[in-house]
C-alpha cells in the first residue's frame, strides 16, 4: 500500500500567526499548540530507529491509520520533547490491541479518556511526575504526553466532540490523563515488574477511563477502614460494573495498607469482596440486565461471583492498584471504567527505546 507523502504546510513567519494557523486548520483541542516545524518533527522521529511511515495504530470502524511521523507531528504541538515519544508511541501500540476498544471507547458517550501509566526506570529518566498533584498541571512530560495521545485522537484519528466523540458531559481528562507510578516508597513490585518485563524495562498501561473519584479517609488506621472506603467508591451506584478499575493509593493509605503486611492480591481481593451491590438494589436502580449477568465467561468466572450480589469487575484481578502522590494527605482516587460491561480491557506494553544510531 502507497504511502502518502507528509505535507508540508507554508505558514507565517511569526510565531503568534503561525499557532492562529493551526487554530484555523482546526488542529487544536482549543488551547494553543506548538507549531510542527520540520526540524522539530524530525527530531523527534530520532527517537524512534523505525521509518517514519510506521504503522502504530489504526482506527478499526474507518481504517485511518497512525504512523510514527503523524504521531510525531502531534507530539510536536502538545510541547512533548523527543524523550516524551517513546513512552506515547508504546500507548498507542497497546491501544492498537482489539480488547482495548479503540473505536468504542473514543467515540461513546460515556466520556472516556485514556488513562496512561508509565511504571519503571523512564519515568524518573524524563521527569515524570508521580509525587504531589499527580493528577494536576504544572509537570510537563505528564501534561504533554497526555495532549499529545489526545491530539492524535483529534487530528489523526478525526474523534471530534459533537460529530464522532460523541460524549454526553466529556471529561476533563480528555485534554490530559498521563501519570506515572510511585517508585519512591513503594512497598510493592512496580507495575512493569508485575507485568512480567525484564529488569529495567518500564511499560506504559492504557486504560478507558471514566471520571475520576477521590477517596478521603483520614481516620481511617486499617487497612479495613481505608479500603472499606476505596470499596465503597468502586461500588456507588453510579459507577459499578463489570468492568475494570484503577485504584491509585496514597503514600498515606499505603503506608496502613503496606505496613500491616497486606501485598498487592490481598488488596485486590478486599477491594472485589467488598466493591458489592444486591441484585435488589441493583434492580431497584434499573441497572440490573440478565443478559449480562447469567452467562459464563472465559476465565471460567461467573459474574455473580457471590449469591445475590453483583461485584465490580468478574475477579481480584479486574482491579490495578499502585502507589501515587504526595506524602501528605488521606487522599486516594478510584477511577471507573468506561465500559458498563467488558466492552474494554486495560493493556499494557513494554517502552521501546531506540537504538543508538
Amino acid at each position: 500500500m502507497a504511502v502518502a507523502a507528509p505535507r508540508i504546510h507554508e505558514a507565517p513567519d511569526d510565531l503568534l500567526a503561525a499557532i492562529d494557523y493551526c487554530y484555523d486548520q482546526g488542529w487544536t483541542d482549543g488551547l494553543p499548540v506548538v507549531p510542527p516545524q520540520v526540524d522539530r518533527v524530525h527530531a523527534m522521529l530520532a527517537a524512534d530507529d523505525r521509518p517514519p511511515e510506521t504503522v502504530i495504530a489504526k482506527h478499526p470502524a474507518t481504517g485511518l491509520e497512525l504512523s510514527l511521523h503523524a504521531a510525531a507531528v502531534n507530539a510536536v504541538m502538545a510541547g512533548c520533547l523527543p524523550a516524551y515519544f517513546p513512552v506515547l508511541v508504546a500507548a498507542f501500540e497497546a491501544m492498537d490491541r482489539e480488547p482495548f476498544n479503540f473505536h468504542g471507547s473514543t467515540a461513546s458517550t460515556g466520556g472516556s479518556a485514556p488513562l496512561l501509566v508509565v511504571s519503571g526506570p523512564l519515568a524518573d529518566e524524563i521527569g515524570m511526575n508521580a509525587d504531589v498533584n499527580l493528577f494536576g498541571p504544572g509537570n510537563r512530560p505528564n501534561a504533554t504526553i497526555g495532549r499529545a495521545t489526545r491530539l492524535i485522537l483529534r487530528n489523526v484519528f478525526q474523534m471530534l466532540p459533537g460529530i464522532s466523540d460523541k460524549s454526553t458531559q466529556g471529561n476533563p481528562g480528555k485534554y490530559s490523563l498521563c501519570i506515572a507510578e510511585r517508585a519512591r516508597g513503594n512497598p510493592w513490585p512496580l507495575l512493569c515488574q508485575e507485568q512480567g518485563y525484564p529488569a529495567g524495562t518500564s511499560s506504559v498501561t492504557v486504560y478507558a477511563a471514566g471520571g475520576f473519584c477521590n477517596v478521603e479517609n483520614h481516620g481511617g488506621n486499617t487497612p479495613e477502614q481505608v479500603l472499606g472506603s476505596v470499596a465503597d467508591a468502586m461500588a456507588n451506584y453510579g459507577c459499578i460494573t463489570l468492568g475494570q478499575s484503577v485504584v491509585i493509593l496514597a503514600p498515606e493509605h499505603m503506608q496502613i495498607v503496606a505496613g500491616a503486611g497486606w501485598t498487592r492480591k490481598q488488596t485486590q481481593a478486599f477491594l472485589f469482596s467488598h466493591a458489592k451491590r444486591s441484585v435488589e438494589g441493583m434492580k431497584g436502580v434499573g441497572k440490573f440486565r440478565d443478559r449480562e449477568y447469567d452467562t459464563q465467561h472465559g476465565n471460567g468466572a461467573h459474574v455473580l461471583a457471590e449469591k445475590d450480589f453483583m461485584h465490580r469487575g468478574l475477579t481480584p484481578d479486574d482491579i490495578l492498584i499502585t502507589l501515587g502522590g504526595g506524602d501528605a494527605g488521606g487522599h486516594s482516587c478510584f477511577l471507573p471504567s468506561w465500559s458498563r460491561g467488558r466492552g474494554s480491557i486495560l493493556q499494557h506494553v513494554p517502552i521501546r527505546i531506540a537504538k543508538k544510531r
